[in-house]
């Protein structure tokens, strides 16, 4: 089935429904020694140009098109950043079961890297948790350097950072 990514409003009821799988799916598998699982999405407005962008993948089958993935970018100030370094950090890449293991997120992550570098940014960084062990394959496969944590969330075991100058 033919993949697209398109940019939408952070808002968008596609988002809504992806998003809500999401965290369903973090809170019934967040690993009981690291306590329970924050639900917490980044408000749509920190997702909108020039300061971010969120974008969905869609299949087409025939005339049925199907959110399949999606992931979000957002500008952020951290203390890390030195002089010129612009940071923006990717949030909530997540893949639907049915497009698992069909390029879905390489090509969400194509997009969203591709739109950092469109507003400027030096820098994309993400956090996630070791226990989503294919997410740090990808973004490690992508050149993704784990650093020091860059903020508090308490859902978040690893933290990596991109260099895209």
């Amino acid at each position: 089935m033919p993949l697209q990514v398109r940019s939408v409003p952070a808002d968008a009821p596609e988002v809504d429904a992806l998003l809500d799988a999401y965290l369903d799916e973090r809170e019934a598998t967040f690993p009981s020694a690291q306590g329970s699982y924050s639900r917490k999405r980044t408000p749509a407005v920190e997702f909108t140009a020039p300061d971010g962008v969120f974008v969905v993948a869609y299949e087409t089958d025939g005339d049925a098109t199907v959110p399949v993935g999606c992931g979000g970018l957002r500008r952020i100030r951290t203390p890390q950043a030195v002089d010129d370094d612009v940071w923006f950090e990717v949030k909530h890449v997540y893949v639907s079961p049915d497009g698992r293991g069909r390029g879905v997120a390489t090509a969400v992550m194509d997009a969203l890297e591709r739109a950092a570098r469109d507003l400027g940014a030096t820098s994309v960084v993400l956090d996630t948790n070791d226990s989503l062990v294919a997410a740090g394959a990808m973004y490690r496969s992508r050149g993704y350097q784990r650093v020091a944590a860059f903020n508090d969330n308490p859902n978040a075991t690893a933290w990596y950072r991109l260099p895209v100058r």
